[in-house]
């Protein structure tokens, strides 16, 4: 039987840990570090998000601004908007919430905003700093998941890791950060053949695919660690996760929730992120 990993509890701490490093920033410089969050459109699910990240900061003892724009905002409109939290000094990280209308090129925008103050994550030159080995920003979701590692007594060096899901997101970063703890790691998609068997190998499960319960249980190798990134709504109004749970905690030696478990981490991880910048800014 697993144990089942607290995600909640490790993202108190690290909130704590920010919150101890914030007041110090502040009072030697008088610097708030300050995330900016731009939200455009109505999205129930990047409300909540948002919400989230505006509590967390004021926990953390860091300011928030958040810019709620409709879904009839221009591309033109956005940019503009990115351009001016750049130039802003009070700002320390920029955040827009995806997904973003269809009419909006996600890529033109998240390429707007400063690699200075990319606490997402998600620029190509923040992406391709971690590839090299040097990453200023870590995206915050990769970054939650080798925290949860961190927190288990497993040596990782050697072992093999299954993620399954190639987004930009989680599963491409991640695959660099396994590589530097010298893991072998497979990267999987929906057209990855036999599944199952490829990821029956692992010491490491990582999903993040968004199907509910598409990791079965059987999957699973006995003593395997099973993190779920996952998160999806189920006709019933529950969420559920990527991996059969009840199934793999039979198999796994440690396994995240969903919810409670990795989104937890995200958010907090964001938290050390604009820390970081606010940092790095100061000192520049």
């Amino acid at each position: 039987m697993g144990n089942v990993i607290d995600g909640k509890a490790l993202a108190k701490a690290i909130r704590k840990a920010v919150k101890a490093k914030v007041s110090p920033l502040t009072e030697r410089t008088g610097v708030v570090p300050t995330l900016a969050a731009v939200l455009v459109g109505e999205d129930p699910g990047s409300q909540t998000y948002v919400r989230s990240k505006e509590r967390a900061c004021k926990r953390c003892g860091m300011r928030s601004v958040t810019q709620r724009l409709p879904d009839t905002t221009s591309e033109a409109e956005l940019l503009a908007i990115v351009q001016r939290l750049n130039d802003d000094p009070a700002v320390h990280g920029i955040l827009v919430q995806l997904p973003l209308p269809a009419h909006i090129d996600v890529e033109r925008v998240v390429g707007a905003i400063s690699p200075d103050k990319d606490v997402d994550g998600f620029h190509a030159e923040t992406l391709g700093r971690l590839m090299r080995g040097s990453p200023t920003f870590l995206p915050c979701t990769p970054a939650g998941v080798m925290h949860i590692l961190d927190s288990i007594p497993v040596e990782w060096k050697g072992k093999e890791a299954v993620i399954v899901g190639r987004s930009l997101i989680v599963g491409k970063p991640l695959f660099f950060l396994l590589l530097e703890r010298h893991m072998t790691v497979t990267v999987c998609h929906s057209r990855t053949r036999d599944l199952g068997d490829v990821v029956r190998r692992a010491d490491l499960v990582v999903a993040a695919v968004g199907n509910a319960h598409l990791v079965k249980g059987d999957w699973i190798k006995p003593g395997a660690v099973v993190v779920d990134v996952g998160i999806n709504r189920l006709a019933d109004g529950s969420l559920a996760g990527d991996v059969d749970f009840d199934a793999a905690l039979a198999n796994s030696s440690y396994i995240t929730p969903v919810p409670g478990g990795v989104g937890r981490l995200t958010v907090a991880m964001l938290m050390e992120n604009v820390y970081r910048a606010a940092v790095l800014q100061t000192s520049g």
